[in-house]
């Protein structure tokens, strides 16, 4: 059993940057699915597929690397919530990851949407990850 799904996700993602895959499978669910579709509108991952089972499901993500010099998109993942120590924020809170290059995803009252979305909409909410 695994007690913060949203980290090993994280780790699983890293960890296939790490070695150079191109494709990474993840267990499903819905937040999970939310954050893959936040990654690919941002330009973090090249595609993602998901695939229902009798179980769960899985989210295959196919991640993004640069031609020539073989870098991965996603340079760092960090979770910032996490189920012994929420992070909350409001609207005139929210972070800016390395000065608005980078995307923070929270999950609010609206969904699961970015830094810069949440910004528009005046709101805040759960800080679950910074990407960059």
């Amino acid at each position: 059993m695994i007690t913060d799904p949203i980290a090993d996700y994280l780790t699983r993602v890293r960890n296939a940057i790490a070695a150079k895959h191109r494709l990474v499978e993840i267990p499903a669910s819905n937040l999970k699915k939310n954050i893959t579709k936040i990654l690919f509108e941002k330009g973090y991952i090249l595609n993602y597929k998901f695939e229902e089972d009798n179980m769960q499901g899985i989210i295959k993500i196919a991640l993004k690397y640069h031609p020539v010099t073989k870098m991965a998109a996603i340079s760092s993942l960090k979770r910032v919530s996490s189920p012994g120590l929420r992070k909350y924020v409001n609207a005139d809170e929210l972070p800016r990851v390395m000065n608005g290059l980078g995307i923070a995803i929270l999950s609010t009252s609206q969904g699961v949407i970015t830094d810069k979305e949440a910004r528009k909409l005046n709101i805040g909410g759960e800080v679950i990850c910074y990407v960059s």
